[in-house]
Protein backbone atom coordinates (compact mmCIF):
# COMPACT_ATOMS: atom_id res chain seq x y z
CA UNK A 1 0.00 0.00 0.00
CA UNK A 2 1.43 3.52 -0.90
CA UNK A 3 1.63 6.07 1.91
CA UNK A 4 0.79 9.74 1.60
CA UNK A 5 1.25 12.26 3.74
CA UNK A 6 -0.75 15.68 3.71
CA UNK A 7 0.56 18.63 5.03
CA UNK A 8 -2.42 21.07 6.05
CA UNK A 9 -6.07 19.86 7.23
CA UNK A 10 -8.15 23.01 5.70
CA UNK A 11 -10.17 22.22 2.67
CA UNK A 12 -7.64 20.94 0.23
CA UNK A 13 -6.25 18.89 2.65
CA UNK A 14 -9.29 17.22 4.34
CA UNK A 15 -10.69 16.51 0.83
CA UNK A 16 -7.18 15.39 -0.51
CA UNK A 17 -7.36 12.96 2.64
CA UNK A 18 -10.72 11.55 2.10
CA UNK A 19 -9.90 10.94 -1.27
CA UNK A 20 -7.01 9.04 -0.97
CA UNK A 21 -8.33 6.87 1.67
CA UNK A 22 -11.15 5.90 -0.67
CA UNK A 23 -8.15 5.17 -3.62
CA UNK A 24 -6.31 2.69 -1.45
CA UNK A 25 -3.73 4.83 0.08
CA UNK A 26 -2.69 4.83 3.89
CA UNK A 27 -3.09 8.33 4.40
CA UNK A 28 -1.69 10.60 7.43
CA UNK A 29 -2.49 14.73 7.77
CA UNK A 30 -0.26 16.53 9.41
CA UNK A 31 -0.78 20.34 10.41
CA UNK A 32 1.93 22.65 11.99
CA UNK A 33 -1.14 25.04 13.34
CA UNK A 34 -4.56 24.14 14.56
CA UNK A 35 -7.07 22.17 12.63
CA UNK A 36 -10.59 23.84 12.58
CA UNK A 37 -13.48 21.70 14.39
CA UNK A 38 -15.14 20.61 11.55
CA UNK A 39 -12.00 19.20 9.72
CA UNK A 40 -11.28 17.23 12.80
CA UNK A 41 -14.46 15.46 12.70
CA UNK A 42 -14.16 14.79 8.88
CA UNK A 43 -10.74 13.01 9.08
CA UNK A 44 -12.06 10.94 11.96
CA UNK A 45 -15.25 10.27 10.36
CA UNK A 46 -13.09 8.34 8.00
CA UNK A 47 -10.59 6.87 10.87
CA UNK A 48 -7.75 9.30 9.03
CA UNK A 49 -4.67 9.59 11.42
CA UNK A 50 -3.85 13.64 12.20
CA UNK A 51 -1.73 15.21 13.90
CA UNK A 52 -1.78 19.20 14.61
CA UNK A 53 0.94 21.51 16.38
CA UNK A 54 3.92 19.72 14.99
CA UNK A 55 5.22 17.62 11.82
CA UNK A 56 6.46 14.32 13.34
CA UNK A 57 9.34 13.66 10.11
CA UNK A 58 9.53 9.89 10.32
CA UNK A 59 5.82 9.96 9.19
CA UNK A 60 5.97 12.17 6.76
CA UNK A 61 9.52 11.11 5.21
CA UNK A 62 8.24 7.82 5.41
CA UNK A 63 5.78 8.49 2.21
CA UNK A 64 6.03 7.89 -0.84
CA UNK A 65 3.78 11.09 -2.36
CA UNK A 66 3.57 14.52 0.03
CA UNK A 67 0.35 16.60 -0.66
CA UNK A 68 0.85 19.80 0.33
CA UNK A 69 -1.02 22.88 0.99
CA UNK A 70 -0.54 25.90 -1.25
CA UNK A 71 0.01 27.64 1.98
CA UNK A 72 2.72 26.25 2.83
CA UNK A 73 5.85 27.35 1.52
CA UNK A 74 8.98 25.45 -0.62
CA UNK A 75 11.59 26.49 1.89
CA UNK A 76 9.41 25.07 5.17
CA UNK A 77 11.93 22.97 6.93
CA UNK A 78 9.88 19.66 6.54
CA UNK A 79 9.34 20.55 2.74
CA UNK A 80 13.67 20.84 2.27
CA UNK A 81 13.64 17.83 3.92
CA UNK A 82 11.07 16.22 1.33
CA UNK A 83 12.39 17.34 -1.31
CA UNK A 84 15.75 16.24 -0.42
CA UNK A 85 14.52 12.43 0.33
CA UNK A 86 13.35 12.83 -3.42
CA UNK A 87 9.80 12.68 -2.33
CA UNK A 88 7.08 13.83 -4.92
CA UNK A 89 5.70 16.61 -3.65
CA UNK A 90 1.97 17.60 -5.32
CA UNK A 91 -1.14 19.73 -4.34
CA UNK A 92 -4.92 18.77 -4.04
CA UNK A 93 -5.63 19.69 -7.56
CA UNK A 94 -2.72 17.74 -9.22
CA UNK A 95 -4.03 14.59 -7.07
CA UNK A 96 -7.54 15.03 -7.43
CA UNK A 97 -7.51 15.69 -11.31
CA UNK A 98 -6.11 11.84 -11.29
CA UNK A 99 -9.19 10.17 -10.87
CA UNK A 100 -11.21 12.88 -12.57
CA UNK A 101 -12.66 12.63 -16.51
CA UNK A 102 -14.19 16.25 -16.55
CA UNK A 103 -13.49 19.18 -19.15
CA UNK A 104 -11.45 21.29 -16.56
CA UNK A 105 -11.99 25.05 -16.99
CA UNK A 106 -8.60 26.82 -15.03
CA UNK A 107 -8.80 30.29 -14.24
CA UNK A 108 -5.35 32.08 -13.31
CA UNK A 109 -4.19 35.10 -13.18
CA UNK A 110 -2.77 37.97 -10.38
CA UNK A 111 -6.45 40.30 -10.75
CA UNK A 112 -9.83 39.18 -11.36
CA UNK A 113 -9.52 35.40 -11.03
CA UNK A 114 -12.79 34.77 -8.90
CA UNK A 115 -14.88 37.12 -10.67
CA UNK A 116 -14.07 35.05 -13.86
CA UNK A 117 -14.68 31.67 -11.92
CA UNK A 118 -17.61 32.55 -10.79
CA UNK A 119 -18.61 34.43 -13.69
CA UNK A 120 -18.06 30.87 -15.88
CA UNK A 121 -19.47 28.51 -13.49
CA UNK A 122 -23.19 31.01 -13.07
CA UNK A 123 -23.35 31.17 -17.09
CA UNK A 124 -22.69 27.28 -17.28
CA UNK A 125 -24.94 26.69 -14.29
CA UNK A 126 -27.82 28.81 -16.05
CA UNK A 127 -27.40 27.01 -19.01
CA UNK A 128 -27.72 23.89 -17.19
CA UNK A 129 -24.93 22.27 -17.81
CA UNK A 130 -23.60 19.72 -15.32
CA UNK A 131 -20.56 21.63 -14.06
CA UNK A 132 -18.63 22.04 -10.20
CA UNK A 133 -16.61 24.34 -8.82
CA UNK A 134 -13.35 23.81 -7.04
CA UNK A 135 -10.45 25.54 -6.65
CA UNK A 136 -9.55 28.91 -4.27
CA UNK A 137 -13.48 28.79 -4.42
CA UNK A 138 -16.43 25.97 -3.37
CA UNK A 139 -15.44 22.95 -2.07
CA UNK A 140 -12.53 20.99 -2.29
CA UNK A 141 -12.02 19.22 -5.42
CA UNK A 142 -11.05 16.31 -4.45
CA UNK A 143 -13.46 15.62 -1.54
CA UNK A 144 -16.10 16.46 -4.58
CA UNK A 145 -14.45 13.29 -6.64
CA UNK A 146 -14.35 11.54 -3.65
CA UNK A 147 -18.27 11.55 -2.95
CA UNK A 148 -19.18 10.92 -6.26
CA UNK A 149 -19.73 14.19 -8.11
CA UNK A 150 -19.78 13.18 -11.76
CA UNK A 151 -19.83 16.17 -13.41
CA UNK A 152 -18.88 17.15 -17.33
CA UNK A 153 -17.16 20.45 -16.35
CA UNK A 154 -15.41 21.87 -13.24
CA UNK A 155 -14.51 25.67 -13.40
CA UNK A 156 -11.46 26.04 -11.02
CA UNK A 157 -9.47 28.70 -9.71
CA UNK A 158 -6.06 28.29 -9.58
CA UNK A 159 -3.42 30.14 -7.70
CA UNK A 160 0.50 30.32 -8.65
CA UNK A 161 0.67 29.01 -5.41
CA UNK A 162 -1.61 25.80 -6.49
CA UNK A 163 0.30 26.06 -10.08
CA UNK A 164 3.69 25.51 -8.57
CA UNK A 165 3.03 22.30 -7.40
CA UNK A 166 1.33 21.25 -10.24
CA UNK A 167 2.75 18.30 -13.20
CA UNK A 168 0.39 16.36 -14.85
CA UNK A 169 -3.06 18.11 -14.16
CA UNK A 170 -4.44 19.65 -17.72
CA UNK A 171 -6.51 22.51 -18.45
CA UNK A 172 -8.29 22.06 -21.48
CA UNK A 173 -9.60 25.91 -21.71
CA UNK A 174 -6.96 27.82 -19.80
CA UNK A 175 -7.42 31.19 -18.91
CA UNK A 176 -4.83 33.72 -18.08
CA UNK A 177 -6.27 37.14 -16.59
CA UNK A 178 -3.04 39.11 -15.66
CA UNK A 179 0.34 39.19 -14.50
CA UNK A 180 1.35 42.32 -12.17
CA UNK A 181 3.27 42.06 -9.09
CA UNK A 182 1.47 40.06 -6.30
CA UNK A 183 2.74 37.03 -3.74
CA UNK A 184 6.50 38.45 -4.28
CA UNK A 185 7.94 37.37 -0.74
CA UNK A 186 7.20 33.63 -1.88
CA UNK A 187 9.05 34.48 -5.06
CA UNK A 188 12.12 35.94 -3.50
CA UNK A 189 10.84 39.32 -4.77
CA UNK A 190 11.68 38.09 -8.62
CA UNK A 191 9.27 38.81 -11.15
CA UNK A 192 10.49 36.19 -13.81
CA UNK A 193 9.68 33.20 -10.65
CA UNK A 194 6.37 35.03 -10.12
CA UNK A 195 4.94 34.79 -14.13
CA UNK A 196 6.55 31.73 -14.73
CA UNK A 197 4.76 29.82 -12.09
CA UNK A 198 1.33 31.83 -13.98
CA UNK A 199 2.34 30.50 -16.76
CA UNK A 200 2.27 26.83 -16.03
CA UNK A 201 -1.48 27.10 -16.54
CA UNK A 202 -0.42 26.22 -20.28
CA UNK A 203 1.19 22.72 -19.60
CA UNK A 204 0.34 19.57 -21.04
CA UNK A 205 -2.54 21.56 -23.28
CA UNK A 206 -3.49 19.81 -26.60
CA UNK A 207 -4.18 20.73 -29.91
CA UNK A 208 -8.46 20.36 -28.98
CA UNK A 209 -7.83 22.51 -25.88
CA UNK A 210 -8.08 26.49 -25.49
CA UNK A 211 -6.16 28.95 -24.41
CA UNK A 212 -7.70 32.40 -23.47
CA UNK A 213 -5.36 35.17 -22.53
CA UNK A 214 -5.49 39.04 -22.00
CA UNK A 215 -3.48 40.42 -24.94
CA UNK A 216 -2.34 43.72 -23.50
CA UNK A 217 -0.68 42.53 -21.00
CA UNK A 218 2.96 43.52 -21.28
CA UNK A 219 4.22 40.05 -19.06
CA UNK A 220 2.00 37.83 -21.22
CA UNK A 221 3.43 38.88 -24.63
CA UNK A 222 6.90 38.42 -23.78
CA UNK A 223 6.39 35.29 -21.46
CA UNK A 224 4.14 33.76 -24.65
CA UNK A 225 7.48 34.71 -27.17
CA UNK A 226 9.21 31.50 -25.21
CA UNK A 227 6.18 29.07 -25.57
CA UNK A 228 5.05 26.85 -28.69
CA UNK A 229 1.44 26.85 -27.79
CA UNK A 230 -0.35 23.69 -28.78
CA UNK A 231 -3.73 25.07 -28.29
CA UNK A 232 -6.01 27.32 -29.68
CA UNK A 233 -4.96 30.88 -29.02
CA UNK A 234 -8.16 32.95 -27.67
CA UNK A 235 -6.86 36.26 -27.29
CA UNK A 236 -9.19 39.44 -26.07
CA UNK A 237 -8.48 43.11 -25.28
CA UNK A 238 -10.62 45.87 -24.68
CA UNK A 239 -10.12 47.63 -28.04
CA UNK A 240 -10.76 45.56 -31.20
CA UNK A 241 -7.75 44.76 -32.77
CA UNK A 242 -6.67 41.83 -35.73
CA UNK A 243 -6.47 38.32 -34.03
CA UNK A 244 -8.91 39.25 -31.30
CA UNK A 245 -11.39 36.73 -30.39
CA UNK A 246 -13.04 38.99 -27.61
CA UNK A 247 -12.99 42.90 -27.42
CA UNK A 248 -15.32 45.94 -26.55
CA UNK A 249 -16.20 48.68 -29.23
CA UNK A 250 -18.63 51.48 -30.00
CA UNK A 251 -19.85 50.17 -26.50
CA UNK A 252 -20.53 46.78 -27.82
CA UNK A 253 -19.16 43.56 -26.35
CA UNK A 254 -18.17 41.11 -28.97
CA UNK A 255 -16.66 37.55 -29.31
CA UNK A 256 -15.73 36.12 -32.53
CA UNK A 257 -15.77 32.27 -31.81
CA UNK A 258 -16.50 30.03 -32.61
CA UNK A 259 -19.47 31.89 -33.76
CA UNK A 260 -20.04 36.09 -33.97
CA UNK A 261 -21.54 37.25 -30.48
CA UNK A 262 -22.27 40.59 -29.46
CA UNK A 263 -24.25 42.35 -27.00
CA UNK A 264 -24.62 45.94 -25.60
CA UNK A 265 -21.87 47.10 -23.21
CA UNK A 266 -24.40 48.77 -20.81
CA UNK A 267 -26.51 45.76 -20.49
CA UNK A 268 -23.32 43.81 -18.51
CA UNK A 269 -24.03 43.38 -15.09
CA UNK A 270 -20.85 44.03 -14.19
CA UNK A 271 -19.41 47.24 -14.69
CA UNK A 272 -15.66 49.44 -14.67
CA UNK A 273 -12.45 48.20 -17.27
CA UNK A 274 -11.65 45.28 -15.06
CA UNK A 275 -14.87 43.49 -15.38
CA UNK A 276 -14.97 43.80 -18.73
CA UNK A 277 -11.60 41.96 -18.95
CA UNK A 278 -13.51 39.48 -16.50
CA UNK A 279 -16.80 39.11 -18.82
CA UNK A 280 -14.63 38.65 -21.95
CA UNK A 281 -12.78 35.88 -20.74
CA UNK A 282 -15.48 34.54 -19.30
CA UNK A 283 -17.64 34.68 -22.25
CA UNK A 284 -14.93 32.91 -24.35
CA UNK A 285 -15.06 30.13 -22.44
CA UNK A 286 -18.64 29.49 -22.08
CA UNK A 287 -18.93 30.34 -25.86
CA UNK A 288 -16.26 27.56 -26.27
CA UNK A 289 -18.21 25.21 -23.91
CA UNK A 290 -21.05 25.49 -26.23
CA UNK A 291 -23.65 28.23 -24.68
CA UNK A 292 -26.09 29.56 -27.12
CA UNK A 293 -26.76 33.28 -27.31
CA UNK A 294 -29.33 33.38 -25.80
CA UNK A 295 -28.35 32.15 -22.38
CA UNK A 296 -24.97 33.53 -22.41
CA UNK A 297 -26.90 37.38 -22.71
CA UNK A 298 -29.12 36.70 -20.00
CA UNK A 299 -25.93 35.66 -17.71
CA UNK A 300 -23.97 38.23 -18.29
CA UNK A 301 -26.70 40.78 -17.78
CA UNK A 302 -27.90 39.28 -14.27
CA UNK A 303 -24.72 37.92 -12.78
CA UNK A 304 -24.50 39.61 -9.30
CA UNK A 305 -21.10 39.72 -8.68
CA UNK A 306 -18.47 38.32 -5.87
CA UNK A 307 -19.04 38.77 -2.24
CA UNK A 308 -15.62 41.20 -0.96
CA UNK A 309 -15.02 42.53 -4.83
CA UNK A 310 -16.21 46.15 -5.02
CA UNK A 311 -19.30 44.76 -3.09
CA UNK A 312 -21.18 47.97 -1.96
CA UNK A 313 -22.56 47.74 1.70
CA UNK A 314 -24.56 50.75 2.54
CA UNK A 315 -25.39 54.26 1.84
CA UNK A 316 -24.99 55.85 4.92
CA UNK A 317 -26.00 59.59 5.46
CA UNK A 318 -24.75 60.20 2.02
CA UNK A 319 -21.72 57.76 2.08
CA UNK A 320 -21.80 54.84 -0.01
CA UNK A 321 -19.76 52.27 1.63
CA UNK A 322 -17.85 50.04 -0.63
CA UNK A 323 -16.19 46.46 0.31
CA UNK A 324 -13.32 45.24 -2.12
CA UNK A 325 -11.66 43.02 0.86
CA UNK A 326 -10.12 40.58 -1.89
CA UNK A 327 -8.48 43.80 -3.11
CA UNK A 328 -4.84 41.77 -1.92
CA UNK A 329 -2.45 43.53 -4.12
CA UNK A 330 -1.45 46.85 -5.31
CA UNK A 331 -3.04 46.35 -9.33
CA UNK A 332 -6.09 45.10 -7.77
CA UNK A 333 -6.81 48.56 -5.81
CA UNK A 334 -5.40 50.52 -8.77
CA UNK A 335 -8.93 48.83 -10.83
CA UNK A 336 -11.24 49.56 -7.76
CA UNK A 337 -10.02 53.25 -7.74
CA UNK A 338 -10.55 53.60 -11.73
CA UNK A 339 -13.69 52.57 -11.28
CA UNK A 340 -14.43 55.46 -8.32
CA UNK A 341 -16.76 58.32 -9.98
CA UNK A 342 -17.09 60.13 -6.39
CA UNK A 343 -14.48 61.64 -4.01
CA UNK A 344 -13.04 58.21 -1.94
CA UNK A 345 -12.03 57.58 1.43
CA UNK A 346 -9.44 54.70 0.77
CA UNK A 347 -8.71 52.04 3.37
CA UNK A 348 -5.25 50.83 2.63
CA UNK A 349 -3.06 48.44 4.44
CA UNK A 350 -2.24 44.95 6.13
CA UNK A 351 0.27 42.71 5.18
CA UNK A 352 2.64 43.80 2.79
CA UNK A 353 3.55 41.42 0.14
CA UNK A 354 6.39 43.66 -1.35
CA UNK A 355 4.33 45.86 -2.89
CA UNK A 356 5.14 48.67 -4.94
CA UNK A 357 2.85 51.64 -4.73
CA UNK A 358 3.94 53.93 -7.39
CA UNK A 359 1.71 52.85 -9.74
CA UNK A 360 -1.78 54.07 -7.50
CA UNK A 361 -0.29 56.85 -6.57
CA UNK A 362 -1.28 59.11 -9.47
CA UNK A 363 -5.14 57.66 -9.01
CA UNK A 364 -4.73 58.47 -5.33
CA UNK A 365 -4.26 61.55 -5.95
CA UNK A 366 -7.12 62.41 -8.12
CA UNK A 367 -9.66 59.96 -6.42
CA UNK A 368 -9.06 60.17 -3.03
CA UNK A 369 -10.20 63.17 -0.22
CA UNK A 370 -8.51 61.08 2.37
CA UNK A 371 -7.09 57.46 3.44
CA UNK A 372 -7.26 55.31 6.43
CA UNK A 373 -4.21 53.47 7.15
CA UNK A 374 -5.49 49.93 8.80
CA UNK A 375 -2.32 47.87 9.88
CA UNK A 376 -0.03 46.96 12.14
CA UNK A 377 2.54 48.61 10.79
CA UNK A 378 1.85 51.46 8.63
CA UNK A 379 5.25 52.83 7.98
CA UNK A 380 6.22 52.07 4.39
CA UNK A 381 2.43 53.34 3.33
CA UNK A 382 3.41 56.80 5.14
CA UNK A 383 6.80 57.00 3.05
CA UNK A 384 4.85 56.51 -0.13
CA UNK A 385 1.65 58.54 0.84
CA UNK A 386 2.66 61.32 2.88
CA UNK A 387 3.43 63.61 0.35
CA UNK A 388 0.73 63.56 -1.91
CA UNK A 389 -1.00 66.42 0.60
CA UNK A 390 -4.23 63.90 1.35
CA UNK A 391 -5.54 63.45 4.91
CA UNK A 392 -4.65 60.05 6.51
CA UNK A 393 -5.37 58.58 9.76
CA UNK A 394 -3.73 55.52 11.17
CA UNK A 395 -5.33 52.80 12.87
CA UNK A 396 -5.09 49.08 14.18
CA UNK A 397 -8.34 47.85 13.99
CA UNK A 398 -11.36 47.54 12.40
CA UNK A 399 -13.74 49.25 14.43
CA UNK A 400 -11.27 52.59 14.53
CA UNK A 401 -11.38 52.33 10.71
CA UNK A 402 -14.19 52.62 10.07
CA UNK A 403 -15.05 55.22 12.79
CA UNK A 404 -12.64 57.29 11.28
CA UNK A 405 -14.01 57.04 7.43
CA UNK A 406 -17.28 57.96 9.12
CA UNK A 407 -15.51 61.10 10.83
CA UNK A 408 -13.89 61.75 6.91
CA UNK A 409 -16.66 61.39 4.96
CA UNK A 410 -19.01 63.71 3.78
CA UNK A 411 -22.25 63.30 1.95
CA UNK A 412 -22.03 62.21 -1.78
CA UNK A 413 -18.30 60.85 -0.36
CA UNK A 414 -17.72 56.48 -1.08
CA UNK A 415 -15.94 54.82 1.62
CA UNK A 416 -13.76 51.82 -0.19
CA UNK A 417 -11.59 49.17 1.53
CA UNK A 418 -9.70 48.52 -1.39
CA UNK A 419 -6.30 47.48 0.93
CA UNK A 420 -3.71 46.15 -1.54
CA UNK A 421 -2.22 43.87 1.21
CA UNK A 422 -2.91 40.47 2.65
CA UNK A 423 -5.44 40.31 5.84
CA UNK A 424 -3.05 38.47 8.06
CA UNK A 425 -1.82 40.95 10.43
CA UNK A 426 -5.24 42.13 12.11
CA UNK A 427 -7.54 39.37 10.55
CA UNK A 428 -8.32 35.57 9.86
CA UNK A 429 -8.81 35.85 6.41
CA UNK A 430 -9.65 38.54 3.52
CA UNK A 431 -13.01 37.43 4.15
CA UNK A 432 -12.79 38.13 7.85
CA UNK A 433 -11.82 41.67 6.94
CA UNK A 434 -14.84 42.00 4.91
CA UNK A 435 -17.17 41.00 7.01
CA UNK A 436 -16.14 42.96 10.01
CA UNK A 437 -15.93 46.10 7.70
CA UNK A 438 -19.80 45.55 6.59
CA UNK A 439 -21.08 44.88 10.26
CA UNK A 440 -19.60 47.43 11.70
CA UNK A 441 -20.82 49.75 8.81
CA UNK A 442 -24.17 48.50 8.76
CA UNK A 443 -24.03 49.39 12.74
CA UNK A 444 -23.03 53.24 12.06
Amino acid sequence: MNKIAILGAAESGVGAAILALKKGYDVFVSDMGLIKENYKNALNKHNIEWEEGTHTERRILDSDEIIKSPGIPDNAPIIAKAIEKGIRIINEIEFAGRYCNAKMICITGSNGKTTTTSLIYHILKNANYNVGLAGNIGRSLALQIAEGCSYDYFVIELSSFQLDNMYDFRANIAILLNITPDHLDRYDNDMQKYADSKMRILQNQKEEDAFIYWADDPIIKKELEKFGIKAQNCPFSILRKCGMIGYIEDGTYHIETPTPFNMEQESLSLHGKHNMYNSLAAGIATRLAGVNDEELKLSLSNFEGVEHRLEKVATIGGVTYINDSKATNVDACWYALESMTSPTILIIGGKDKGNDYEPIKKLVKEKCAGLVFLGIDNSKLHKNFDDLEIDIVDTNNMNDCVQACKKMARPGYSVLLSPCCASFDLFKNMEDRGEQFKKLVRNL
